[in-house]
């Protein structure tokens, strides 16, 4: 409110430069992916939960993933709710159970809000699924599945903290890609005994579309150098505008709303210390100037977003 509405007529020319169409994009699918997604293909008695970015509950999902689960009993996690927009749940919740997913837990896994739904939906899910015919063992396998980078590791690490009182079990990271192998089972609960597999980060072989694929990378299920930090900046700017997210404006010492990247990274450079002093031979000699590293300050940007420094925000 107050502010300038300039954003807007920049708006039109930005959408065109992200109107990416139906134009393909190179997937990144390293070995370690393709290992990770088979394990949803194997049959056998595991129930799936199927763990996604709130930021991207529909973008982020895993079209193969999504045939290959079938009838298996499953549940959709979307962690990071305190970073996406809790206006949107019930226009998201609609949306997925078109797509037939009724089960929906929003998480975080930093403050185990919600976590304590999950076991108990699993062992219900299990014990009226006709798929499986228990025998007097309680026992429950539960394979974690997921995009990188989206909190697989920490979703286990949580429900260990809630239901067992003990501590990690999974190492976690910032980075896509920390988990490269399908581990052992780990135990997350004693009653109901249940064990969790984490596994790598999946993600299709081939994206359905551009914008997909860019919105993963912001969210960071693609590492930063594969897509480029300056595109990634400047398509976050875009969404943020498009959705009228303008914490950015503070934040940054801007007087308006923009969408000019190459501006807004300038005020982040200054405003985050991301600069350098440099000598610049002249005509008189040496003269200290100082330069804004943009690379670094489009780091900061996405940083800011990934961290809820800049709103609470669903790209979907």
């Amino acid at each position: 409110a107050g502010l300038a509405p300039r954003w807007a007529e920049g708006l039109a020319a930005a959408a065109a430069r992200f109107d990416f169409g139906g134009r393909d994009v190179a997937a990144w699918f390293p070995r370690h992916m393709a290992k990770g997604e088979g394990w949803g293909e194997r049959g056998g008695r595991w129930t799936v939960t199927v763990l996604n970015n709130a930021h991207i509950p529909l973008s982020g999902r895993n079209p193969i993933l999504q045939e290959v689960l079938g009838i298996r009993p499953h549940i959709l996690v979307l962690n990071k709710m305190d970073l996406a927009d809790p206006s949107r749940q019930p226009v998201i919740l609609e949306r997925l159970k078109q797509q037939r997913c009724s089960h929906v837990v929003f998480t975080d896994c930093k403050h185990d809000v919600n976590v304590k739904k999950i076991v108990p939906l699993v062992a219900k899910l299990v014990d009226n699924s006709p798929r499986y015919h228990r025998a007097e063992s309680t026992e429950y396998s539960i394979l974690v599945i997921g995009v990188p980078n989206v909190g697989k590791s920490s979703l286990i690490n949580s429900l260990r903290r809630l239901h067992l009182k003990k501590g990690k079990a999974t190492p976690v990271g910032g980075d896509p890609g920390v988990t490269k192998a399908v581990l052992t089972r780990i135990q997350v609960c004693e009653k109901p005994l249940m064990y969790l597999v984490d596994t790598p980060g999946v993600l299709a072989p081939k994206l359905g579309d551009v914008e997909t694929g860019m919105k993963l990378a912001v969210c960071g299920a693609i590492h930063d150098h594969l897509v480029g930090e300056d595109i990634m900046a400047d398509y976050l700017l875009y969404a943020l505008n498009r959705q009228q997210q303008f914490r950015y404006v503070q934040r940054y010492g801007l007087a308006e709303a923009c969408d000019d990247i190459g501006l807004v990274l300038k005020h982040v450079a200054l405003a985050q210390g991301r600069t350098q002093k440099v000598k610049v031979l002249t005509g008189t000699g040496n003269v200290n100037m100082v330069m804004l590293n943009y690379p670094a300050a489009a780091y900061e940007f996405l940083r800011d977003f990934r961290a809820g420094r800049l709103g609470r925000v669903t790209l979907d």
